[in-house]
């Protein structure tokens, strides 16, 4: 065949492989810096940057493959070929860069520990592990979004702590030869999903292991959603839970004295707002006199004001709040909104924090995360540590990842603090995962 006529027919393939490979850089560049941080645009820019982000080596993989497809299809034989060649190694060097910038949260999440708590600091744990443990780490990291820590750990499921159904139920987590001796603490898991989507098996599942493997007794909750439910029907249901587990969590081996809780997003937000709304009847219709006091809070890239008082909000998030959520607007019910911000409750009570928010974030300003600690540590008589992972993205730490396996860690140090404080025991020694 002619070379004219050759250069002809794998035209076609060397545009569409320029076409995928511009795709590939562009996808890249967003989880390096997203290409829009408010309005919109922003949701749209979630997804493959939060994909690409956490799983870099993936993605160099599966475009590796793809690039080798279409060079086995003559895709190199036009100069398009090579500029697309070209495009898919400098996006490859730039998802190595991703991937060591992942590797240093470890570093920050230790900075921040070290800076809140001081010599009280215990030692152990992730993030002070050896290069060899780390190496063990990948292989987690490998198995991604796929790894099964429910059938490790998940003792119970969907347990009843209120009357709204499956929207009120709970699954407990432990070690099969954790001692039911009511002495090991705990940590309660509320989803996220923007108050109307998502349920207690999807988010933070590898901390809700790792706690488990170290000892501790963890509860992840359903809780009711809009547009069924109206606020403030969401923090109520935490409540609730939080009095369940404080009446109820002994014969799973849990300390109803020592009961921590965390939660990403809207999860981040709820966990927030209980933490320092302890007792408060507004949100305890029916059971004022129930104990819904926790020793202490960890909050995922959390929305902590609905009011937007110091201009750091996503705007479009009002639009959906009003429709969907609260089902009235601000205008019409200040103090509605007000009331359901977490930062409308910052006080010197507040329980010991520990703030954890990523530096990408598209969906939740981490402007935000800095005002909120900046008003908990100018009020509260506790400690407040606050981690900013550079480069992470909303829900980081859904799947297991560098910044997934560091906050683990990080988290468990951090509620171990302050458990010796507080003048608990300690708990038992790690399993073998089992």
């Amino acid at each position: 065949m002619p070379r004219a006529s050759r250069a002809q027919n794998t035209d076609p393939i060397s545009s569409r492989f320029l076409a995928a490979s511009i795709i590939g850089a562009v996808n890249t560049a967003n989880a390096t810096k997203p290409l829009s941080r408010r309005g919109r645009a922003s949701v749209a820019c979630f997804f493959p940057s939060w994909l690409t982000s956490e799983l870099p080596l993936h993605v160099i993989a599966w475009q590796a493959v793809a690039s080798v497809i279409w060079i086995r299809r003559g895709a190199l034989r036009s100069p398009k070929g090579w500029l697309a060649l070209a495009l898919n190694v400098g996006s490859w060097a730039a998802l190595v860069k991703i991937w060591k910038q992942s590797t240093t949260a470890g570093d920050v999440l230790e900075s921040a520990l070290e800076e809140a708590l001081g010599e009280e600091l215990v030692e152990g744990s992730v993030p002070n592990v050896t290069s060899s443990q780390l190496t063990i780490e990948r292989r987690r990291i490998i198995a991604g979004p796929v790894a099964r820590w429910k059938t490790r750990y998940v003792s119970d499921h969907n347990l009843a702590y209120g009357d709204a159904g499956r929207r009120n139920q709970l699954d407990i987590w432990h070690r099969s030869d954790l001692p039911l001796d009511g002495k090991a603490p705990v940590l309660l898991q509320v989803h996220g999903g923007a108050w109307i989507i998502g349920n207690k098996d999807q988010q933070a599942l590898p901390l809700l292991g790792h706690m488990a493997e170290n000892g501790w007794v963890c509860v992840s909750i359903n809780y009711r959603l809009s547009p069924r439910a109206t606020w403030p029907e969401h923090i109520v249901d935490v409540k609730r839970a939080i009095a369940w587990v404080k009446a109820n969590i002994a014969q799973y081996g849990g300390d109803p004295d020592f009961v921590a809780i965390t939660g990403g997003s809207a999860g981040g937000h709820l966990s927030s707002l209980a933490a320092l709304t302890a007792n408060e009847p507004m949100f305890q219709p029916g059971f004022e006199e129930a104990d819904t006091t926790v020793v202490a809070a960890v909050p995922f890239y959390g929305v902590y004001d609905w009011t937007n008082r110091d201009g750091t909000g996503n705007a479009y998030q009002d639009e959906m709040l009003a429709r969907l959520v609260l089902k009235t607007t601000k205008a019409e019910s200040p103090d509605l909104w007000r009331d359901g911000s977490t930062m409308s409750w910052v006080s010197a009570d507040a329980p010991p924090f520990f703030v954890v928010h990523g530096s990408n974030d598209v969906l939740v300003p981490v402007e935000q995360a800095r005002s909120f600690v900046a008003m908990l540590r100018s009020e509260s008589k506790n400690p407040v540590a606050y981690a900013e992972l550079p480069g992470a993205q909303h829900a980081f730490e859904v799947f297991d990842s560098p910044r997934t396996i560091f906050s683990a860690g990080a988290v468990h140090r951090f509620l171990e603090t302050i458990r010796r404080r507080e003048g608990h025991g300690a708990t038992v020694e790690a399993g073998t995962g089992a």
